[in-house]
């Protein structure tokens, strides 16, 4: 196959025959219409796409074989390519083909595998992937001639490119490496707040604790508050994880292999349930609440809200159609909460609010849920380290 040419073959339901209409709804588009796009060649890629990079409601993009490390983060700007300036603040070039060390305190910049050739209806938006940002990675995507991060132009043609800047742990990654994922829709998305209270009492979106009644939460600017847990769901077990220094590297595309005592340290619980937030630190936790999101939705939490406080609640801020939703009700599934305070110490007591969680509509719900044999990782989660590490106190 010529490095150009896009994927064929991969989904003989959409080969061979005239392309099927999309959904003419507004909101982000489903997994099969992402297939579509596939087989018109508005997503198209150097390697062929494989059918496990499609999520219910988004695509996993794969880092290419060549990397720059730069000297700091940029935006190219209207006038120029992302190539352009990578290539002027380069201070040199990676092979990414047999594997390379992306280090703490360093700032790289890659040419993803997949491009795209939208029509002038479909936007993209993009968030690190979940286990990606429980690893402290930041990565962010850039467009050619973008003002903006993690945004892709309504009608956009071109490559795509990521910005990853570990923080924390240095990775070993290589061509092929998925580290972030990216959103298509057309139209705005988001929902009103009488909608949002609707859904939420009927299925009780986020809550549903023992002694909850499904829309005891609030809607507030499209959003629902999550707060925090430090009281933790086993006597024994820890209410988070603060990140050690000078670790050894994690390759990214191994499971179940690391020793989490050699990462991570747990925090255990203390009887005043409270916590404070060391700058520069790195933190997992979990929401107090347990999350829903129906077929019909995905969500959203704001990485970094001021009025709940001066750090960062989430990097990887998406939330696929069908996490924690079973069909004909269930507990939900708890958030895991990528946490960073922001140049001051910050005190957390259980129960405080520390993000937003804002629900998306869905132009039509996607030919298969998150958690629906699809292989995703935290559809039954507690509180949880990225997929790399072995269960804690195992």
């Amino acid at each position: 196959m010529a490095e150009s040419e896009p994927a064929r073959g991969l989904f003989p339901e959409l080969h061979g025959g005239p392309a099927r209409s999309l959904p003419s709804h507004t909101g982000i588009l489903p997994s099969q219409v992402i297939k579509e796009l596939i087989r018109s060649k508005e997503i198209f890629a150097l390697r062929e796409v494989m059918p496990d990079q499609i999520q219910p409601a988004s695509l996993d993009l794969r880092l290419g074989a060549k990397a720059h490390r730069v000297r700091a983060s940029f935006l190219p700007g209207p006038e120029r390519s992302v190539a352009e300036t990578a290539a002027e603040f380069s201070l040199h070039e990676i092979d990414l083909s047999q594997g390379a060390v992306l280090e703490t305190g360093c700032v790289y910049v890659a040419q993803l595998e997949e491009q795209l050739a939208l029509s002038g209806a479909i936007a993209g938006w993009a968030n690190p992937k979940s286990s990606i940002g429980r690893l402290d990675v930041f990565v962010r995507l850039i467009t050619d001639f973008a003002t903006e991060f993690d945004r892709v132009p309504t009608g956009y043609k071109g490559p795509l490119y990521a910005e990853i800047s570990p923080q924390t742990f240095s990775i070993l990654a290589r061509r092929g490496s998925r580290l972030n994922q990216l959103r298509l829709g057309r139209g705005s998305p988001t929902i009103s707040d009488a909608k949002l209270r609707a859904v939420h009492e009927e299925i009780g979106l986020v809550g549903d604790r023992p002694g909850d009644k499904p829309g005891d939460k609030k809607v507030k600017k499209g959003a629902l508050d999550l707060t925090v847990d430090l009281a933790g769901e086993r006597a024994s077990g820890p209410v988070g994880f603060r990140a050690k220094r000078h670790t050894a590297l994690v390759d990214i595309d191994r499971v179940d292999v690391y020793d989490p005592a050699e990462f991570w340290d747990p925090i255990p619980a203390t009887p005043e349930r409270r916590l404070i937030l060391d700058p520069n630190e790195f933190y997992i936790l979990a929401s107090r609440e347990p999350v829903k999101v129906p077929p019909d939705y995905a969500a959203e939490m704001a990485a970094y809200d001021t009025q709940v406080g001066e750090f960062r609640a989430h990097y990887a801020g998406f939330f696929d159609p069908g996490f924690g939703y079973r069909a004909g009700g269930g507990p939900g599934t708890r958030a895991v909460l990528e946490v960073r305070s922001h140049k001051v110490p910050f005190f957390l007591e259980h129960g405080q609010i520390v993000g937003r969680l804002v629900y998306e509509r869905m132009a039509a719900p996607p030919d298969a849920l998150y958690g629906e044999g699809i292989g995703s990782s935290y559809q039954t989660q507690g509180l949880a380290l990225s997929k790399h590490f072995k269960a804690f106190g195992v």
